[in-house]
């Protein structure tokens, strides 16, 4: 069993920088795809970053290309989301997710096994 936490969200102007981490129980964090998803009040969850289990391949969505980085230290079993030049579309719940089945990058949600709670970011205008 894999248990992910999520820290960082808060609230910043439009602009503004927020960096999240999520934090993965297990000695196996290497072995995990890791991404990040988000999702906004009446809208469906998005995949917003992944990042392969080495650190040396990520995908960005277009919505955050340019915007956000998606990084990893697996000596500290952490998973980060850099955003940069929010905006308030950016605006949802964020959550990290990993999947030990797949070895590559997905932008569906269902090639993940292991969610976690979730971390509000709100972006003022």
């Amino acid at each position: 069993q894999v248990q992910l936490v999520e820290s960082g969200g808060g609230l910043v102007q439009a602009g503004g920088s927020l960096r999240l981490s999520c934090a993965a129980s297990g000695r196996t964090f290497s072995t995990y795809v890791m991404a990040w998803f988000r999702q906004a009040p009446g809208k469906e969850r998005e995949f917003v970053a992944g990042i392969s289990r080495s650190g040396g391949s990520t995908f960005n969505a277009d919505s955050v290309k340019g915007r956000f980085t998606i990084s990893r230290d697996n000596a500290k079993n952490t998973v980060y989301l850099q955003m940069n030049s929010l905006k308030p579309e950016d605006a949802a719940v964020y959550y990290c997710a990993a999947t030990v089945r797949l070895s590559g990058i997905v932008r569906d949600g269902r090639g993940y096994d292991y969610w976690g709670q979730g971390t509000q970011v709100t972006v003022s205008s």
